[in-house]
């Protein structure tokens, strides 16, 4: 079984990587969503608290990580992740857009 220590391993090794590739990216999201997974789910859900422009974050650690480092220095990962996402999986990519939009 994957531990709580495993994962963060995990992902401090993926965030040292100096230039990750979208297998990074890939593997980063699904190491914060497992975390996520084994946190009690009553933190879960809208702080109330914002990125600075105005717009709510979750408690996720995907949000907090963004949080930590800023969303200029979090949006080409985010992009790289979305033309991943382009490629492998189309529809999914076009419901992303969708939800955005």
């Amino acid at each position: 079984m994957i531990t709580e220590h495993d994962l963060k391993e995990a992902i401090a090794e993926c965030e040292g990587i100096r230039n990750p590739t979208s297998t990074t990216c890939i593997k980063l999201a699904a190491y914060y969503s497992l975390l996520d997974r084994q946190k009690p789910q009553m933190d879960s859900g809208y702080s109330g608290a914002s990125y600075g422009d105005g717009i709510p974050y979750s408690n996720s650690y995907f949000s907090q990580a963004v949080e930590r480092i800023g969303m200029s220095k979090a949006f080409p990962v985010i992009d790289e992740l979305m033309e991943t996402l382009y490629v492998i999986n189309r529809p999914l990519y076009e419901n992303v857009l969708a939800k955005i939009e």
